[in-house]
């Protein structure tokens, strides 16, 4: 069970490290006119496109404002809380037993 604890919080802190990557790719599409076959931000476009490519697909460009990032973040935000909250109810169901 300790295991399981431990890899549903080692989950949880990576979707943090990519939360933070997100917000860094979001941030610097504000700036057109950066080169993004710099090493550094080629490979942040490649870890996070993906990712909001699907929302991308739900939610169009608005007014030509992707609001797509803000549906991005809510459904990372619901995943990281629902693997917090699995990860504190087996530690508090497994307390007993230890």
């Amino acid at each position: 069970m300790e295991i399981f604890v431990s890899l549903l919080q080692v989950l949880a802190q990576t979707l943090e490290i990519y939360s933070l990557i997100l917000i860094v790719r979001v941030l610097l599409s504000w700036f057109p006119n950066l080169d993004w076959s710099n090493p550094i931000l080629s490979s942040i476009g490649s870890i996070t496109d993906p990712y909001l490519n699907a929302f991308r697909g739900i939610i169009p460009p608005i007014g030509g404002i992707d609001l797509s990032a803000i549906l991005a973040f809510i459904a990372l935000s619901l995943m990281q809380s629902l693997i917090n909250s699995a990860s504190y109810s087996i530690i508090a169901t497994g307390l007993p037993y230890n």
